[in-house]
Order: structure tokens, then C-alpha cells, then sequence
């Protein structure tokens, strides 16, 4: 299993415009063959600051992800928007318990 996590800030401005795309971009992804988990989070103490959490059940279904037409629009909007602070990492997970 992979984990992919990670930040990024959005301009106060922007937020009408992102947050429709963020969720249609959601939606869509949790769609996805091999998608486990797909969620957007803001920060309630930092308004515009979001963080991403995926999980995928192996390489080939991130991949496939990443060439998406849902990828594609959304990363469409971003470039419209002003984001800053993106920072993300993919995790490969051994084992996982619940706890």
C-alpha cells in the first residue's frame, strides 16, 4: 500500500475557486480503481492551508491517477489560482494495524 501526503496554501481570493474543483477532484478520484482513501483537509486555525491524504493499493493505480482527465482539470485550476507551500511525499507501507 502507498500513502501519499502533503500541504499546500491557497490565497484567501482563491478559495471560491479551488474548493469546487478540490471536491469534484475527490469524488472522482475515490472512483478509482485501486483508491483506498482520497480527502482534501483545511486547517481550521490556518484558513487556505490544506492538507491531502491518499491511499493506493499499489504504484500502477497512483500512476493511473496522476493521468486522469479529473488530474488534469484539476490541476488546471490550480494554475489559475495562487498556491504556494506544496509539499508532498509518498510513504510505502510494510504492514499496517489497526489500533
Amino acid at each position: 500500500m502507498l500513502i501519499v501526503t502533503g500541504t499546500f496554501e491557497v490565497h484567501a481570493d482563491d478559495l471560491e475557486k479551488i474548493l469546487p474543483a478540490a471536491r469534484a477532484m475527490a469524488a472522482e478520484t475515490r472512483l478509482e480503481e485501486g483508491c483506498i482513501t482520497y480527502a482534501f483537509f483545511e486547517n481550521i486555525e490556518n484558513p487556505g492551508h490544506f492538507r491531502v491524504y491518499e491511499e493506493w493499493r499499489h504504484q500502477a493505480a497512483l500512476d493511473a491517477h496522476f493521468q486522469s482527465a479529473h488530474m488534469a482539470a484539476f490541476r488546471k485550476v490550480q494554475q489559475a489560482v495562487r498556491i504556494s507551500g506544496r509539499d508532498f511525499t509518498k510513504y510505502e507501507v510494510g504492514a499496517a494495524e489497526k489500533l
